[in-house]
């Protein structure tokens, strides 16, 4: 039975979507501020977590960069806030989804199934590479880690899903990781935005190319000298982008 968090401090939205994931076999508990969200982050351990923006206590978005700094678990935010700006922002801070209230609950379901998802593809596939690891000798840095210069100046790593700039570790949120593996696979072959849609959100998930924009500008940050003349990382005008080395 998967595990939904909810840090919600409307009751009325709270009980409603718990007793509707409920009834589509979740395990969901619902906390109504933040300190109590963040201990039962490492207490109830859930698949997926639905955070407010506007907690009694504490900004969400300070919640979810506190949740991002030691935990990969999917983040959607749910708020009133309904501006690009918000959406950005959230992105910004780790966030891995985004709705806006009101919503259909049959769309926030599909949402919460699918990160659950994407969430159990990776898991599997780090747990087959370590038994191609092992099977190897045992060498997983020769199996697992992807380098992409020969100055090591960027590597990535999929089996800790880590990624070093300069030999210095780099945070990535999940759809971060997801975009830089196309990347990595696939060096200077052009991605429309739609490509990098499907990878990090799946075939089933409501988004938008913005999402894609935000992400993208993100990685620029983190891994570009100078992120407004982009070396690594380079948009390819009216189709998308691609990566250079």
């Amino acid at each position: 039975m998967y595990k939904v968090l909810i840090i919600e401090d409307d009751a009325m939205i709270g009980d409603m979507v718990t007793m509707y994931l409920s009834e589509e076999g979740f395990h969901v508990i619902r906390k109504a501020n933040g300190a109590e969200g963040i201990t039962s982050v490492s207490q109830f351990d859930p698949d997926v977590i639905l955070l407010d923006l506007m907690l009694p206590d504490m900004d969400g978005l300070a919640l979810c960069r506190q949740v991002r700094e030691t935990s990969k678990i999917p983040i959607m935010i749910v708020s009133m806030k309904n501006k690009v700006v918000e959406r950005v922002n959230a992105l910004g801070a780790g966030a891995d989804d985004y709705m806006c209230k009101p919503f259909s609950m049959h769309e926030m379901s599909a949402r919460v199934h699918a990160l659950i998802r994407r969430s159990n593809l990776y898991l599997k596939s780090s747990a087959n590479t370590r038994q191609v690891s092992e099977k190897a000798g045992g060498s997983t840095t020769a199996v697992l880690e992807a380098v992409l210069d020969i100055d090591k100046k960027i590597t990535l790593n999929p089996n800790t899903r880590s990624m070093r700039v300069h030999g210095v570790l780099v945070e990535t949120t999940y759809s971060e990781f997801e975009i830089m593996k196309c990347f990595v696979n696939h060096p200077s072959r052009v991605y429309s935005r739609e490509d990098l849609l499907q990878t990090v959100r799946g075939f089933d998930s409501l988004v938008t190319d913005r999402a894609i924009d935000v992400h993208i500008a993100n990685l620029r940050k983190k891994i570009e000298d100078n992120p407004k003349e982009p070396k690594w990382i380079r948009t390819v005008w009216g189709v998308g982008y691609k990566f250079v080395y």
